[in-house]
């Protein structure tokens, strides 16, 4: 049998809510990141933004292919297309106004090259990226947790983690941010491992829902708006 891993060690150790959940999934089990700059990531990230991925990925394939020979637009090919031609790809106004400044941050060094980031520290990282046009603390929180693999990001305005957190714990309501990230203290130094088993309590709680037989209905009379 395999030795439980650090991340899930700890967990048990200090929630047993945690301890649960983690006995109900199974091992943590983050997904390799795939090889992309922080460029490339990020253009990713603002072409899927508030897109299905279907949609998002027939923008990318022709946004690619206005760079003939590339595998992947680099940032002075971002600066030299014309708009239109971003446009005609599918990318909105403010998508293009997004990638541009993504672009000049990049040539100018605000975004780290993948060799400088890994050395920034997770704080740093945010810093400096928040500051591109329409990347935001979540986008980069989702960069340090698949691309980087940073072990220890709390996203506490994700969704699926706040819903996570509402089903694991069995509570009434969502918690704010500030209460999730209160409570996530207890899970450092593997907040990444948390936000993991949060994620998969929502997919369990979906997968028990499919699988649940439809309610029967009511076999009682009624009669004059009574129950007979």
């Amino acid at each position: 049998m395999n030795q439980p891993s650090p991340e899930m060690t700890h967990l048990c150790r200090v929630d047993p809510v945690m301890k649960g959940l983690i006995s109900l999934v199974g091992p943590y089990v983050l997904p390799p990141p795939p090889k992309r700059s922080p460029f490339e990531a990020l253009v990713r990230a603002i072409a899927y933004q508030q897109l299905h991925a279907k949609a998002a990925e027939c923008i990318l394939a022709r946004f690619i292919a206005l760079c003939q020979g590339r595998r992947f637009p680099q940032p002075a090919d971002v600066l030299a297309l014309d708009p239109e031609q971003m446009r005609e790809a599918g990318f909105s106004r403010a998508k293009i106004a997004a990638l541009q400044d993504l672009a000049a941050k990049a040539i100018d060094g605000t975004l780290p090259t993948a060799a400088v980031i890994r050395r920034l520290d997770d704080d740093a990282i945010v810093e400096r990226l928040v500051a591109v046009r329409g990347i935001g603390r979540w986008t980069v929180e989702m960069l340090l947790i698949f691309q980087l693999g940073r072990p220890d990001v709390l996203p506490v305005d994700d969704f699926g983690v706040r819903n996570g957190f509402r089903i694991a714990y069995k509570r009434p309501v969502m918690p704010t941010p500030q209460e999730l990230l209160r409570f996530g203290e207890r899970w450092r130094p593997y907040r990444t491992a948390a936000a993991w088993y949060l994620w998969r309590a929502v997919d369990q709680a979906k997968a028990l829902q499919a699988v649940m037989p439809l309610s029967k209905p009511s076999t009682r009379r009624v009669s004059n708006g009574r129950s007979a």
